[in-house]
């Protein structure tokens, strides 16, 4: 059953959070994937990770398909709530279905209607997007088409830059926009992918979402990371960025398995 104290708690942190996190160059950064209701995945790294060295950056998606997604949920808010600084939560596909309803969904398809209410709304105001100073941005999908970064917390829920970051899909060869269509998963290619991080200057992409994708994508510099057990007994996956680390492309940061 929904904490609904918890859940105001959790609102109250993120309401002080921009779309945009930046992330402090002087601490570790660890990059979790989709979780998926796979609990035991999420206190694992909480067990290994969760202290003043490091940053963790969950890439979204944390309910649906797993065996525990409100459990895994839970834990995440606990953890929020008592560590702001140590822990961000970005928004996935799943987190969005105030905004964006899909199916299947078993998680939000279990929930009362108040419940599933105040979580959506909840969850509506998690962040889009960390960026590490070394050039490395991380998202739940794909790039939104922005100019700046800072552009990313102006993005506006259900737009089209927000569905780019939260549903985009990336393919392994040419092409801008493969599949503009609102009510298919978009998916781009590898000119859009080196237009976009030229322009904004960043040198890797840390992202999840695409369970078909390969690891590495695009000369090594699109990081496609899980961290659960519901696509079946895969490896879970975190990606490791540490203090004064340069980064030419994803493949400089370390690959984990838990």
């Amino acid at each position: 059953m929904l904490d609904f104290s918890l859940v105001a708690e959790f609102r109250k942190v993120l309401e002080k959070e921009p779309r945009l996190i930046r992330l402090p160059p002087e601490r570790t950064s660890v990059f979790v994937g989709d979780t998926h209701g796979d609990r035991e995945a999420t206190e694992e790294v909480l067990r290994r990770y969760f202290d003043d060295l490091h940053v963790l950056v969950f890439l979204g998606d944390y309910v649906d398909r797993g065996p525990d997604s409100l459990g895994n949920l839970l834990l995440l808010m606990r953890a929020k709530i008592s560590h702001p600084e140590r822990i961000y939560l970005l928004m996935g596909n799943h987190e969005a279905w105030a905004v964006a309803p899909f199916t299947p969904a078993d998680f939000w398809r279990s929930l009362g209607p108040k419940e599933e209410k105040v979580l959506a709304e909840t969850l509506a105001l998690l962040p889009l997007a960390a960026f590490h100073p070394a050039g490395v941005l991380a998202v739940h999908g794909a790039l939104p088409d922005v100019d700046d970064l800072e552009e990313i917390n102006q993005v506006a829920l259900g737009s089209a830059n927000w569905r780019k970051m939260t549903w985009g899909d990336w393919v392994n060869g040419p092409g801008y926009c493969l599949d503009p269509g609102f009510f298919g998963r978009p998916a781009y290619g590898a000119d859009y992918f080196f237009e976009v991080m030229e322009r904004l200057g960043l040198r890797a992409l840390v992202r999840a979402h695409q369970p078909d994708a390969p690891l590495f994508l695009y000369g090594g510099r699109c990081l496609t990371l899980f961290t659960t057990h519901a696509y079946g007994p895969g490896p879970r996956r975190v990606a490791i960025l540490r203090p004064g680390q340069n980064v030419r492309s994803a493949q400089d940061l370390a690959i984990q398995e838990l």
